[in-house]
């Protein structure tokens, strides 16, 4: 062995040696068990986070950085007749924010929320649980923590701008580009169209459940935006996008559905029509400083409503832009309600308009017929049925014209508007005189039936909300709702529209509708069809039959004779235009309503202020167009509504080339 050969072993001799004390040790070996048992115990449990439950844990980690947001569908447009868009939709911008991401220190939260309500000109606190704080606050206690809150919508650029600049400091607040309905006719057509809202509390639920975020998403609250709801709000789109720390978007992971824009809605309203109806009734409530009234056209070939106006009207951008406080304020305090649609909301007696229901009612029960004919002394004295031959019980009542009509038929009574002739067709008629004629009458059940088959009592079914069914009496109904027997006096009543009957000016219209076309109630429409957003139609609209009214020829006949005669010769004679063949009916209405009572003008025992009305169409044998007029406390219809519907009628046919302009 050589020299250094011997000295590396015994290296190696010491080095094993070495080795064999310290693994001899306890402490070592218990050191390097522990050691051993450590790494086993972190590598089984990386073995059980990576594989075993690996799925689970990456689907917890993409849901807190990943979050699946909808994107909303374009609202659909509502055209006029001719294609005129309504209303668009503008760019807008709208600051939400998400409640988990608002820090949890007290102090940080109440900075955060004070500097974000100083840029949106918001309270940071209010009473009334519209600032910045209580809102949060009540999502939070709702559980809503991850749902977007919007916080403010229609915020200016600029302001958007300086928000998005300070997002560092504003964890969880997030500027959205939205678009909100611009209204282009306003107050011309609000009545008609109408607008959305932000979805009703009491109501959030029920729409959660149909797809609508509470928080963010609109609803029609009104008019045509209210009944095309499901038409005009479209399909959301869906995207998934990463967020970070404080809730901001990194990027956009997954396109998952495209937004469907909404249908549009086209209109049977002709806008041309509809300005210059509207610009006439201005004129003719400022003639005789009313303050409500109403307008309809239509075609009673179809029930296509051309034409509504109802004034008072209201700008519905307010709403869409977002009202405040005094403007709703000075809205709702209007006596004459300015957002209600008189058109179809108002509960009114129709007066001598209806006389052309009973009309219809004596000649179809055979009561009476062409030759029949009533005298009109002015005045006639109806006996107490108690107390038959005393004078000093019985009643009086009066035409219209003190002087009297003398005789007449159904024609000349409907062209003169006579009062008595319908007292005794409608209530009959037993005077003090042997000598005087009796008359059996076709009563108040008669009358009442008819009334309802010409669509009275019920709504018409039109697509806008806020509509109203107006009261057909009878006397089983005056004994139910008043506690009192029906009277001769209710029934003469009755007969020329006044005291219990009540309607809308759309169904009285729709009864001229009927006498004009020959016997077909039509359903009335405002809606001519509906497209999907590349133009293509979905669903057109053909005219819609409530109800044929199976009436004898000559009962048309005649009623259109007693209202031609009324232009040529009776009431209506202001309606005269030349060239054309007009109907009418006048109608003047004595009322005594809550506004009327608080003004003290329809006191017991003095004379009550009057509803002026007219209703007709044109050309008598083949009409195309019908109109309706109603003024509130407007006085005689003959006088004030009949100027006014000559307006339209001459507007609209020398528009059409019938008569010269």
């Amino acid at each position: 062995m050589t020299r250094n050969g011997g000295l590396q072993q015994v290296a190696d001799g010491g080095w094993r040696a070495r080795w064999a004390n310290v693994l001899a040790a306890p402490r070592v070996v218990a050191l390097a068990l522990a050691v051993l048992f450590t790494f086993a115990a972190f590598g089984q449990r990386l073995y059980y986070l990576q594989f075993t439950r690996g799925d689970y844990y990456r689907r917890i980690a993409d849901e807190q950085r990943l979050d699946v947001v909808s994107i909303p569908a374009p609202r659909g447009i509502i055209y006029a007749r001719d294609g005129t868009p309504l209303v668009r939709n503008v760019p807008s911008f709208s600051v939400t924010i998400v409640p988990a991401y608002v820090p949890e220190d007290e102090q940080e939260a109440e900075a955060m929320l004070t500097r974000l309500a100083d840029l949106l000109d918001m309270p940071y606190s209010a009473a009334d649980g519209t600032g910045v704080s209580e809102m949060v606050e009540a999502a939070l206690a709702e559980g809503a923590y991850y749902r977007p809150l919007e916080l403010k919508h229609d915020v200016g650029r600029e302001t958007a701008l300086i928000v998005a600049q300070e997002r560092l400091t504003l964890p969880g607040v997030v500027v959205q580009l939205d678009s909100i309905r611009e209204y282009l006719e306003g107050a011309l057509v609000s009545q008609i169209v109408g607008y959305p809202l932000a979805i009703p509390e009491h109501l959030a639920q029920e729409y959660e459940a149909e797809g609508y975020n509470p928080a963010t998403d609109p609803v029609g609250i009104a008019g045509i935006e209210a009944t095309y709801e499901t038409v005009l709000r479209g399909q959301k789109g869906e995207q998934v996008v990463e967020d970070d720390v404080l809730g901001r978007v990194i990027r956009v992971v997954e396109e998952r559905a495209a937004a469907v824009p909404g249908g549009n809605v086209f209109l049977t309203i002709d806008l041309d029509l509809q300005r210059f109806a509207e610009e006439a009734l201005r004129r003719g409530l400022e003639r005789v400083d009313s303050p409500r009234g109403v307008v309809i056209a239509m075609d009673p070939q179809s029930g296509e409503v051309l034409a509504l106006v109802s004034l008072p009207s209201y700008d519905n951008n307010l709403f869409s832009h977002g009202i405040s406080t005094q403007e709703l304020r000075e809205l709702n305090e209007n006596i004459h309600l300015p957002q209600v649609n008189h058109a179809i909301g108002d509960s009114l007696q129709p007066g001598s308009l209806f006389k052309v229901v009973v009309a219809a009612a004596g000649l179809e029960e055979g009561a009476i017929d062409a030759e029949t004919e009533y005298s009109c002394p002015g005045t006639i004295v109806v006996p107490n049925k108690y107390f038959p031959n005393d004078p000093g019980q019985a009643e009086s009542f009066y035409c219209w014209n003190l002087s009297g009509h003398g005789a007449n038929n159904v024609v000349g009574a409907i062209a003169h508007s006579c009062n008595i002739f319908f007292y005794k067709l409608g209530g009959g008629y037993v005077g003090f005189d042997e000598d005087e004629e009796e008359i059996e009458g076709i009563g108040a059940r008669v009358i009442a039936e008819y009334a309802q088959q010409f669509g009275l009592g019920a709504t018409t079914g039109i697509e806008l909300t806020g509509e109203i069914s107006g009261t057909v009496p009878t006397p089983d109904w005056k004994r139910r709702t008043i506690g009192e027997t029906w009277s001769t006096g209710n029934s003469y009543l009755f007969s020329i529209g006044e005291e219990y009957l009540s309607v809308t000016p759309l169904q009285m219209l729709n009864v001229f509708n009927t006498v004009a076309n020959g016997g077909t109630l039509y359903r009335p429409t405002v809606v001519h069809h509906v497209a999907d957003a590349g133009g293509d139609t979905v669903e057109q609209y053909e005219p819609e039959v409530i109800r044929p009214l199976g009436f004898d020829v000559e009962t048309w006949s005649l009623i259109q004779q007693g209202m031609e005669g009324a232009v040529v010769y009776g009431t209506a004679k202001l309606t005269q235009i030349e060239g054309l063949r007009v109907a009418g009916k006048t109608g003047t209405a004595q009322y005594c309503d809550n506004i009327a009572l608080e003004q003290g003008i329809c006191l017991p025992g003095y004379e009550q202020p009057e509803h002026a009305w007219f209703a007709g169409f044109a050309p008598v044998g083949d009409p195309e167009l019908s109109i309706i007029v109603f003024l509130y406390g407007g006085g005689e219809g003959s006088v004030n509504a009949v100027p006014i519907a000559h307006e339209i009628l001459q507007y609209y046919f020398a528009r059409e080339g019938v008569i010269p302009e």
